[in-house]
This record gives structure tokens, sequence and C-alpha cells, in this order.
């Protein structure tokens, strides 16, 4: 009874969190055309920072009042980190500094699972000496971040293409939000919005569903609960390799394109459903089963495997959408983001829903479909872009032959 209520308090924290988060996005355009994207890092991450502080003195109402001041500050620093990225490069150097980021940024889900593997480590219950150790840890190094985003320099104004009629440094909060909803009713936003649901749904899947699932497949043996931890750890590894091998190829693949990798990543997460639905039984996502999929018994390393394939498809994902948002909508990159965090979250907070209802097979069937729609609106998108170039370069060679 004990575990049920803090799975469902527990629920509760992430619902409060991306409600938040989902609402706030609307609102962090007209907060970034006042402030900056570097005000608004230091902003979001000094709620992430009060967040981490809680749980060295757990109250369930301080829990829930910081999960709704990290929902706001959760807008902040992605739209934010996305605006900075975006004036931060140009059109040859997007894909090479959204892949060093995403790298970058993933290196917690590798450290922080690995930190978390050994201390709760033959661990049933989690004590205050190892609670606190953790918690200041995990403090001291978003102090240590809150730092270093204080000394970032001023983005370089002058790499921004832009493409609307009003000038982003003239813009006020009002015609930032105006902007933004005008952004996601355009076409191409729409499409690459059924992109950023798939991305939501494959974020709540492997970051909450599939590691509950390998500790509660009973079959794998003894070392099922200690593979939970090293699932994050490989999540991260995987997440780590797609940004690293993306950020070395920017420049081809600002010369080959997005769509390619787009398609690898859900050729790798087909895989990994492929595997986890041979391997894990349908109703791990419950609880503790002593029931068998296709492979029996189930093979750790094929669970861990899938855990990395999970990781580095979800690379190949992002590092593309934040390379197409950077780049494709640089003039209205904070609108751009807003929108992406929003829809993300909105899926990612479905998907925590449905996750407790239906059975392991029916999400693999969601994800496949989504991931098709997704992969094909991004492709879509992409192509576009592509022949409005081309027509562009056309059109200026023409001129420059008549003259």
């Amino acid at each position: 009874m004990k575990c049920e209520e803090e799975n469902m308090e527990s629920t509760n924290n992430i619902t409060v969190i991306y409600a938040l988060l989902s609402i706030s996005n609307w609102l962090t355009p007209s907060v970034l055309a006042k402030i900056g994207p570097k005000i608004a890092m230091l902003l979001g991450a000094i709620t992430y920072c009060f967040f981490i502080l809680t749980f060295l003195w757990p109250q369930t109402w301080l829990l829930y009042v910081a999960s709704g001041i990290l929902g706001a500050g959760a807008a902040l620093i992605w739209t934010g980190q996305g605006m900075y990225l975006s004036k931060c490069s140009d059109e040859s150097t997007i894909s090479r500094n959204s892949g060093i980021f995403w790298a970058m940024l993933q290196m917690s889900m590798f450290f922080g699972n690995l930190l978390v593997f050994f201390l709760f480590q033959g661990k049933t219950h989690i004590d205050k000496d190892t609670r606190v150790l953790v918690f200041s840890i995990l403090a001291g190094v978003a102090v240590i971040g809150i730092v270093f985003l204080g000394t970032l320099r001023k983005p370089n104004q002058q790499n921004v293409a832009l493409e609307e009629d009003i000038p982003e440094r003239q813009r006020n909060p009002r015609q930032a939000f105006i902007s933004a909803v005008r952004l996601f009713m355009t076409k191409r936003m729409l499409q690459l919005s059924v992109t950023f649901v798939y991305t939501g749904l494959a974020l709540s899947f492997f970051s909450g569903v599939y590691g509950a699932s390998i500790g509660f497949t009973e079959a794998i043996g003894e070392s099922a609960k200690q593979l939970v931890g090293l699932n994050g750890v490989f999540l991260g590894v995987g997440e780590v390799l797609g940004g690293v091998v993306f950020g070395l190829l920017g420049k081809r693949t600002s010369k080959w394109g997005r769509d390619p990798i787009v398609i690898i990543g859900f050729i790798i997460h087909i895989i990994s459903f492929f595997l986890i639905f041979m391997n894990i039984p349908d109703a791990a996502p419950f609880g503790d089963t002593d029931a068998v999929a296709f492979f029996n018994p189930p093979i750790a390393v094929v669970a861990i495997l899938c855990s990395f394939l999970l990781g580095l498809g979800d690379a190949c994902f992002n590092t593309q959408i934040y390379s197409m948002l950077g780049g494709v909508f640089a003039k209205n990159s904070a609108e751009a983001f807003s929108i992406f965090k929003f829809t993300q979250s909105v899926a990612t907070a479905i998907s925590f829903v449905y996750s407790s209802h239906l059975g392991l097979r029916v999400q693999l069937g969601i994800l496949l479909v989504f991931g098709i729609l997704g992969t094909a609106c991004f492709c879509l998108v992409e192509w576009a872009v592509k022949q409005s170039r081309e027509m562009s370069v056309s059109e200026r060679e023409t001129v420059d032959t008549e003259k």
C-alpha cells in the first residue's frame, strides 16, 4: 500500500511539472523578448536547484510547490537554451552545435545514473544518509552549472538568418506571443509537431516505462533490479554517442540534409521496439511479474542493448530537431523552441497517464505508429526546405546572369 501511495504521489508530481511546463511554454517567448536567453536560462537553472534542495527536507506540500516552480522554470531554460544555441550558430554550424549541445546535455543522464547505480546498490530502502548524500551532490553540481551559465558570452546577433517581418530586437512581449501562435498554425510547424509528439511519447517510454519494466520482469533473475540503474547509464551512452557523432559530422549533415539521420534514428528505434517486444512481457509495466515474452528466459544483455538503442535513436531525432529549429526558424527561435517543448511535454504527460493502464505491446504499437508519422512529417519539412533553398539559389543566379 505504501509503495502504491508513493507511486501515485510521484505520478502527481510529474503531472504538475508537465502541466506547468506546457502552460509556461506559451509565455516564455514573451519573457525572452524582455529578458533575453541568458537571464532566462539562469532563472530556469535556479528553479532546478530549488527543486533538488527540497529533497533534503522532504515535505509533500513543499514538493508540489517545487514541482510547479520547476515546470515554469523548465520552460525558461529549455526555450532559452534553444534560442541561445540558434543565436550562436548559422546555417553551416547549427548541425554541429546541436550535436555538441545534445552530447553535453545527456552526459548528465550517464553520470547521474552511474552515481545512483553505485550508491543505491544492494539497497531496498533509501536511508536518510544516502538520500542527503545524493541530493547534496546534485545540488552542488546544479550550483556549479548556474555559475557557468553566468559566464556565457552575449550571443552574436549577426548569425541569425531572419525570416519574419518584425526584427527580433523590436519585439515586445505581446508581439512575441502573437508570433508564437501564428507560427504554430503554419503548415511546416504543424507537420513538425507530429515529430515533436513522437519524441515526447518516446521520452516518457524510455525514461519511465522501460526501465521499470526491466526491474519488474522477475524471470530475468536477481539482477533485474540492478539492471534498472544500468538502463539509465546505457541510455545516456547512446544519447552522448549520438550527439558526439552528429557534432563531428555537422558539416556533412549540412550538405546531405537532416532527413537521413532522422530515418536512421527511426530504424534504430524499430529494432529496439522489436527486441523489447520479444524480450519483455506485456504485463511488465504494471508491477512484478513472472510472465515471459518470446525470449524465455528474458536476456539481460538484450534489455540493456535496447536501452542503448533507445538513447541513440532519440539523439538522432533531437539533434536534428534542434538543428531544424535553430536553422530554419532562426528569427523565431524562441517561439519555435517553445512550441517544440509545449508539444513534447503534452505528449509526455499523456503518455505517463496511459502507460499505467496499457500493456507494453500496446505502448510499443503507439510508438511505432507515431514514429512512422513523425519521421514522414520531418522528412516532408526538410525536403520542402531544400526545395526552397534550391529555388532561392537559382533565382539569385538568374539575377546575377541578367546583370
